[in-house]
């Protein structure tokens, strides 16, 4: 089967080779000149082959995130499936996919530059296979030991890598003026695998006479097959998309990198070490409530995230950041009140308000970072360092903030084994929430720092 043509597959013309206004192609569904800055080239077709990689790379990552996320919905079904897990091992397998993912993260983002975007989703997606059918054959062996069941749930790391390579390859379609809003749209696609990976498989599992958990992984092979096809058939390769390992060397030097990264660890390390923990603690904690509505607190998550850059480009991304940590300490103590009075309603509410605040502090601090190093640059060159120091700190601190996957589930295993609650752990989380808002308002938002108003 032939790979379909667009109207810029045609070898241009001498007229047209000078003017470079046309995607140029070699074989292999390569693109060799890819200009989407020059505003004819980009209306005379590239905004349609950028559209179309866009909508498959969503659905690439869209599944990548519902792997990553898999063993979140599964861990609470275990027992029933005659696993005999502490409390201890359930958090273990839970933390694990998060602490591989992030992990990859970087080594994912220099891979499209590499292999090419399309061919990079190709493997990819099926990549997905390995941890899919993996838990297929672990979920139906309850003998299995706990260190065969952790490298399992481990292998389900793959998908959070899938985050980093999708939003480099994006990146290099897209123009500066679109960028943000297509970077958006893959990031939100990816982020909703959470909520829809803990809405589905509650319901695929059960379905029919009995409990079969071995569905779960089994769902997502022909979707990951189909990811792969669809890759394969239609997205393109750039050419034009260079690994610049200087962006990422630039960054390391700068202290705002790091300090950025340290702050994610708050927003979207929440958000995912809280989606991946919601399901096992309300099943630990209020055993008498359905698995089934445990989906939306990553659903309610993700679809917040966009709303907090919309707000952050209109006052100001610190202190949107700040309230969100505000924000989500109150959630923190909601649910340290539900906990000690057993109020399931109370208990969804605040975690809830902890998933909203998150996403929004997803969205504004992601929308600090161009800000913040492009502050105080005023030639053409340092406005160029800038853009480079911009790219690596995304790299970094989105494989920084994904530690915090690891680092809550962990905390709250340590908490309940040391004290018999997870009150500790959380206000562990509070203290944190409490110094990051502090260092926002310090660094970025004081009037004094320099970085007012970013």
């Amino acid at each position: 089967m032939s790979a379909p043509s667009s109207p810029q597959v045609a070898e241009p013309t001498p007229a047209e080779s000078d003017l470079e206004l046309v995607p140029r192609r070699r074989t292999g569904r390569w693109i060799e000149h890819w200009d989407p800055e020059d505003a004819t080239f980009w209306e005379g077709g590239g905004r349609l082959v950028a559209r179309r990689n866009l909508w498959i790379s969503i659905f690439a990552e869209f599944l990548g995130f519902g792997v990553w996320a898999l063993w979140s919905i599964v861990v609470p079904q275990l027992p029933a499936a005659g696993f005999a897990l502490t409390v201890d091992q359930q958090f273990w397998l839970i933390a694990v996919p998060s602490l591989v993912g992030a992990t990859l993260r970087i080594p994912y983002t220099f891979a499209v530059p590499l292999f090419g975007g399309r061919n990079w989703t190709i493997i990819s997606a099926l990549l997905l296979l390995l941890p899919t059918t993996a838990l297929v054959f672990a979920v139906q062996r309850p003998e299995l030991s706990f260190g065969v069941l952790l490298a399992v749930a481990a292998l389900a790391g793959v998908g959070g890598g899938n985050f980093a390579s999708s939003m480099a390859n994006i990146s290099f379609f897209y123009p500066e003026r679109e960028k943000g809003r297509a970077l958006g749209m893959n990031a939100a696609g990816g982020n909703v695998g959470t909520a829809a990976v803990q809405l589905a498989v509650p319901l695929v599992i059960v379905a029919g006479a009995g409990l079969a958990l071995e569905r779960a992984g089994l769902m997502f092979i022909p979707l990951a097959i189909l990811a792969a096809f669809l890759a394969w058939r239609f997205m393109d390769n750039l050419g034009t998309a260079k690994a610049d390992p200087r962006s990422f060397a630039v960054a390391t030097r700068q202290k705002h990198t790091w300090i950025i990264s340290f702050l994610y660890i708050g927003t979207f390390g929440s958000f995912i070490g809280y989606s991946g923990a919601f399901p096992t603690l309300m099943r630990n904690e209020f055993s008498e409530v359905t698995l089934s509505i445990a989906f939306l607190g990553a659903l309610v998550g993700s679809v917040s995230r966009p709303l907090g850059g919309i707000i952050a480009d209109k006052i100001g991304g610190a202190w949107v950041t700040i309230v969100s940590y505000a924000v989500m300490a109150a959630g923190a103590v909601g649910v340290i009140v539900a906990l000690g009075q057993h109020h399931f309603v109370l208990f969804f509410a605040s975690f809830m308000i902890l998933f909203i605040a998150s996403g929004v502090g997803n969205g504004s601090l992601y929308r600090m970072i161009p800000a913040v190093f492009r502050n105080g640059a005023h030639s053409p060159e340092q406005a160029s360092a800038a853009r480079r120091a911009a790219a690596g700190c995304i790299g970094i601190a989105g494989a920084t903030g994904a530690f915090g996957g690891f680092l809550i589930p962990r905390g709250f295993a340590i908490s309940t084994d040391l004290a018999g609650s997870l009150v500790p752990a959380l206000w562990l989380f509070i203290g944190c929430y409490a110094v990051m808002a502090i260092v926002t308002w310090a660094v970025y938002a004081r009037r004094s720092s320099g970085m007012a108003g970013i």
